[in-house]
């Protein structure tokens, strides 16, 4: 009994490191920075939505961030399609004038988004839109680009 679970937790442990990405990769980098990005949006997105407290200072932390962040993807994508786990559509490769179209209106919407966090007495309500802006941004490539 002790040899056959000993067999098994091997073969798993196995298993589970031959699908792991090279964390080097280019497909890896953009992910990694795309996460941060999601993660960085939605919490940006909970202040002004209720779901966190709204903290004046976090969110132009945060959008800050997610500037800077949404200058660094783009640099990860070949430009011929490659291997790996991607879940870019072959289109992003045969479009690459439009894909880099989409990147600079994320950069720009995210700009504005840190911008308005300048402003005195910065109110949720003043960051809706722009909130808006960058949310509809990654919808956009999304939509053309990515496989769900």
């Amino acid at each position: 009994m002790f040899k056959r679970f000993t067999a098994m937790l091997c073969i798993t442990l196995f298993a589970a490191g031959c699908d792991r990405v090279d964390p080097d990769s280019p497909v890896a980098k953009r992910k990694a920075i795309f996460k941060d990005m999601l993660h960085t949006s939605e919490n940006l997105g909970g202040m002004l939505r209720g779901r966190l407290p709204f903290d004046a200072a976090g969110f132009a932390d945060g959008a800050g961030r997610l500037d800077a962040l949404a200058h660094e993807p783009w640099q990860h994508f070949a430009k011929q399609a490659e291997g790996g786990d991607s879940s870019a559509r072959p289109e992003l490769w045969q479009r690459q004038a439009r894909f880099e179209d989409l990147a600079r209106r994320l950069e720009a919407s995210t700009a504005v988004l840190r911008e308005q966090t300048r402003q005195q007495a910065v109110q949720p309500a003043s960051l809706q839109a722009p909130m808006n802006a960058v949310e509809a941004a990654c919808k956009a490539c999304h939509q053309e680009f990515r496989n769900h």
